[in-house]
């Protein structure tokens, strides 16, 4: 069994925060740069030219990519030969954000509840996923996540007789309904299978994928392709100004199911989509 102070847990967070905020990643930045190639509006040229600015002003001068700087959500894949010492580790991320939105001058997003809405003035607690796998290793996903593009997330509970048509027609209507409201140009999560809460979590797990990597599985690599076509077709653009260019890239991801049910979730990130991941 190996052992893990739970101190690190804390510093690769708060380290994961400061840096997600300041610096997008090469792999965001350089689907920015591959849609500027192929945009043929001059508004979304521009757009796209504003973007990849504002990215190298962030990164240069260490400002927040955006003012929305994300509720922290993390994904633990725990190595079951670990052993987490000298604190809980759900405490231990929550100090990892405390510390990385305080030292890294980043707005605390999150309320206690939501009726009441008093910020907890820290951005914690985190939006924690936990799953158990092999090995003796700390696998951490950190998603700053805005609400923005959160807020038009959607799910379906299909049914088999919809199939992969209705898959397909349910999640290029969801980009659709959302216009301009997510901040396009967008990386599209896609859940497909499971069950009504695998599918959401599925959805937003997507995201951390590097953007425009393709699924592993042949099938839904196909499947990516063709949403990625049919959602650039609706012509929203970046910054829903018109344009080639809706989506970056979808990731699909899916589960085995129910026969009698075929759940559908869709999660959004917007043009500054931030995530990323350390290994303890």
């Amino acid at each position: 069994m190996r052992t893990i102070a739970a101190s690190d847990v804390t510093a690769a967070v708060r380290e994961l925060c400061i840096s997600v905020n300041h610096r997008m990643g090469e792999d965001m930045l350089a689907a920015l740069r591959r849609a500027l190639e192929i945009e043929e509006s001059d508004v979304g040229r521009h757009v796209l030219e504003r973007l990849l600015e504002n990215a190298r002003v962030a990164r240069e001068q260490w400002y927040p990519i955006c003012q929305d700087t994300g509720q922290a959500v993390i994904f633990v894949d725990l190595g079951q030969d670990v052993h987490v010492a000298g604190a809980d580790l759900d405490a231990a991320i929550d100090e990892g954000v405390r510390q990385g939105y305080r030292d890294g001058y980043l707005r605390p997003s999150v309320v206690e509840q939501p009726i009441d809405r008093v910020n907890t003035g820290d951005n914690t607690p985190a939006i924690v996923y936990t799953r158990i796998v092999p090995g003796d290793r700390i696998a951490l996903g950190l998603l700053a996540k805005g609400a923005g593009c959160d807020n038009m997330s959607r799910l379906a509970m299909l049914t088999p007789s919809d199939g992969r048509d209705g898959a397909l027609r349910f999640v290029v209507r969801a980009i659709s309904e959302a216009g301009p409201n997510p901040s396009p140009p967008l990386l599209v999560g896609v859940g497909m299978g499971g069950t009504f809460e695998q599918a959401a979590l599925l959805s937003k797990r997507a995201l951390l994928r590097a953007v425009g990597e393709p699924s592993p599985d042949p099938r839904l690599a196909a499947f990516e392709a063709e949403l990625l076509g049919r959602i650039n077709d609706l012509g929203i653009g970046p910054g829903g100004f018109g344009g080639r260019v809706t989506a970056l890239a979808v990731h699909v991801e899916s589960r085995a199911t129910h026969i009698a049910s075929l759940p559908v979730a869709v999660n959004l990130d917007c043009h500054s989509h931030r995530a990323g991941r350390a290994v303890l």
